[in-house]
């Protein structure tokens, strides 16, 4: 059995995955939680094959893979809609958002900002339901909210920035737009919270100093590791 056909090589993929789950249930953690995550996973999981599927028309190599995927989604999800039918309304949202990745993938396109820039808002936006399930109420939704907007500004300066140290590192209008973006991540981190500025400014100095080092892809990438640490740290002062 090939482990490429199961497993996605996006390895920042994971951080997106996990970060908003954890941000939403870090206070209000209940045993509804585990199934959801784990149906959060193996749509992940699950949309890996089917969107290979599409890009490369090979049904034999990426049949098995959505067969058992898919398979192991149907009583996750059937436990999640019997606990709440309205989480239906947010699987209808993935599948909505769902069609850019279908014609990226088509296009064989998929490394386009564009598309990254939307994974980015619906990984983070998988904390709505997370916060939902866990407690609900304004004053957690309007935490949800501030988290999915942390979320997203720190993902998206992250697809910047990679872009500068890998496929665009000789590309200097890249390098210059990753950094305003970053200046002004700060604003958008103090209109939120104003501690967030402290991580804020650390992820403007990684945009600024990283892309001039010569570092390896797997050098960023355990680097990346302890920068969204340093967000989950961030955001357990916060608000925890």
């Amino acid at each position: 059995m090939s482990v490429a056909r199961y497993i996605p090589k996006q390895h920042g993929a994971w951080a997106m995955l996990v970060l908003p789950f954890l941000a939403g249930a870090v206070s209000e953690g209940k045993m509804i939680h585990i199934p959801l995550f784990l149906c959060w996973l193996f749509i992940y999981l699950f949309s890996f094959p089917v969107l290979q599927w599409i890009k490369t028309g090979n049904k034999a190599r990426y049949r098995g893979p959505a067969l058992l995927y898919g398979v192991i989604l149907l009583p996750l999800t059937a436990i999640l809609i019997a606990f709440d039918p309205m989480l239906i309304g947010y699987g209808v949202l993935l599948l909505v958002f769902f069609i850019p990745n279908i014609y990226y993938a088509k296009t064989k396109n998929e490394r386009a900002l564009l598309n990254d820039f939307t994974a980015v808002l619906v990984f983070c936006s998988f904390i709505f339901p997370v916060v939902y399930v866990g407690k609900g109420g304004s004053r957690s939704y309007g935490e949800a909210a501030e988290l999915f907007a942390l979320l997203s500004a720190y993902f998206i300066g992250t697809v910047l920035y990679v872009k500068t140290v890998i496929r665009e590192k000789n590309n200097p209008r890249f390098y210059y737009a990753s950094i305003t973006y970053h200046l002004l991540n700060i604003g958008i981190a103090a209109a939120v919270n104003l501690y967030m500025i402290f991580p804020a400014m650390i992820l403007l100095l990684r945009a600024a100093w990283f892309p001039t080092l010569s570092l390896k892809v797997k050098q960023i990438g355990m680097a990346e590791f302890g920068f969204a640490a340093l967000i989950y740290g961030s955001i357990l002062f916060v608000y925890v």
